[in-house]
C-alpha cells in the first residue's frame, strides 16, 4: 500500500485516486484534517489538482453504501472548513471539476454522481444558513453557478444540459430539507438563491432547458408559497392546485424572504411570490434575454400574476 503523506499539506491526487481503497480512505481523512485547519490555504492550481483527485476517488468507489458514505463525507467538508471564503473556494473547485469531467462519466456511474451533486447542494445551503445568509457569500455562490465553467452558465457550451436539469430537479427540495434540518435558521433569501435560474431561463438557447426550469422550479415553488394546508376531506380551492400537503415545501413557505433576511424577516408567501414574479419580469426585460425566452417569461409572469386572488379587483 502506498504511504500517504501527513496532513501538513493536502493529499496528492495520486493518493486520492489510488486503486487501493485503504489508501483512498486515508487520503480523504487527511484531507478533512487539513481543511479543518483555518491556517491552511489552497491556491487555485492546487485546488484544481486536488479536485481532480477527489473526482476519481469517488469514481473508484463501487459499492452503494461506500458511495453514499463518501458522498456525504465529501459534501460535509464544506462545513468542516471554518472559513466560509475557503468553503466557497472548495465548492468552486467541485463545480468546475464536475462540469469539466461530466461528459466522461459512463451510464453505470452517472447515478452516484447525481447523488454527490445532491449532497453538495444540500451542504451548500447549510453552509449559507451558517453564515446567516450573508449577502456577499450568497452572491459569490450565485457567481460560482453562473460564471464560465459553472453548471448554470448559459453561455458556456461545455456545460452539459443534463447537469443543469439535475440541479433544477433537486434545488427546491434540498433547500427545504436544509431549512428543516437546521436549528432556527434565518429566512432564506429566495430572490438571491433563484437568480441563477432566472438568468439561465432568460438566456438558454434550448427550449427544453427553459421548459425544465419552469416545470421543476418555478411552478412548484410558486405553488408552495401560496398553497394553504387543506383539511381532510376539503377540496382544493383552485383546480390548478394538484399537490398534496405532503408534496409541498413547508419550510420554504414558512421561512423565506426576498433578499435580506435581517431587514425583511419572514415574508408571507403571496407577497414573496409577487416579488419573485417581478424579478422574472425584470430579468426577461434585460437586453441579453433571448426573444423566445422573454415571451415565455412574460407569459409566466402574466398567467401566474392573474391567478393570484390578491390581485383581483
Amino acid at each position: 500500500m502506498a504511504t500517504v503523506p501527513s496532513s501538513a499539506g493536502p493529499p496528492l491526487g495520486k493518493y486520492l485516486a489510488s486503486t487501493e481503497k485503504k489508501t483512498r480512505d486515508k487520503a480523504i481523512k487527511n484531507l478533512s484534517v487539513f481543511l479543518s485547519d483555518e491556517h491552511n490555504v489552497i491556491s487555485k492550481p492546487e485546488m484544481d489538482k486536488l479536485w481532480k483527485g477527489i473526482f476519481y476517488c469517488f469514481w473508484m468507489s463501487d459499492k452503494p453504501l461506500v458511495q453514499q458514505a463518501l458522498a456525504t463525507e465529501l459534501a460535509e467538508m464544506l462545513l468542516t472548513i471554518t472559513s466560509t471564503v475557503s468553503s466557497l473556494a472548495f465548492l468552486r473547485g467541485f463545480w468546475e471539476t464536475t462540469v469539466r469531467e461530466w461528459n466522461g462519466i459512463d451510464r453505470l456511474r452517472i447515478d452516484k454522481y447525481y447523488m454527490l451533486i445532491r449532497r453538495f447542494v444540500n451542504a451548500t445551503f447549510r453552509l449559507l444558513i451558517r453564515s446567516n445568509w450573508d449577502k456577499e457569500f450568497c452572491q459569490e455562490y450565485s457567481q460560482i453557478l453562473t460564471r464560465e465553467g459553472g453548471p448554470l452558465c448559459p453561455s458556456d457550451i461545455r456545460v452539459p444540459a443534463s447537469l443543469a436539469y439535475h440541479i433544477g430537479d433537486i434545488y427546491v427540495e434540498e433547500l427545504d430539507k436544509a431549512l428543516g434540518t437546521s436549528s432556527s435558521p434565518p429566512p432564506a433569501p429566495l430572490g438571491t438563491l433563484f437568480d441563477p435560474f432566472f438568468a439561465l431561463a432568460a438566456r438558454t438557447p434550448t427550449s427544453v432547458t427553459y421548459k425544465r426550469i419552469q416545470s421543476a422550479l418555478f411552478e412548484p415553488l410558486f405553488t408552495a408559497l401560496v398553497l394553504e394546508p387543506i383539511s381532510e376531506g376539503e377540496p382544493p380551492r383552485s383546480k390548478r392546485i394538484r399537490l398534496s400537503v405532503e408534496t409541498t415545501y413547508p419550510h420554504i413557505a414558512a421561512n423565506a424572504c426576498y433578499s435580506d433576511s435581517e431587514q425583511e424577516g419572514r415574508v408571507d408567501g403571496a407577497t414573496l411570490k409577487r416579488k419573485l414574479l417581478r424579478r422574472i419580469f425584470e430579468v426577461a426585460s434585460q437586453p441579453d434575454a433571448r426573444d423566445s425566452n422573454r415571451r415565455k417569461m412574460y407569459a409566466l409572469w402574466k398567467e401566474t400574476y392573474d391567478e393570484d386572488p390578491d390581485n383581483e379587483s
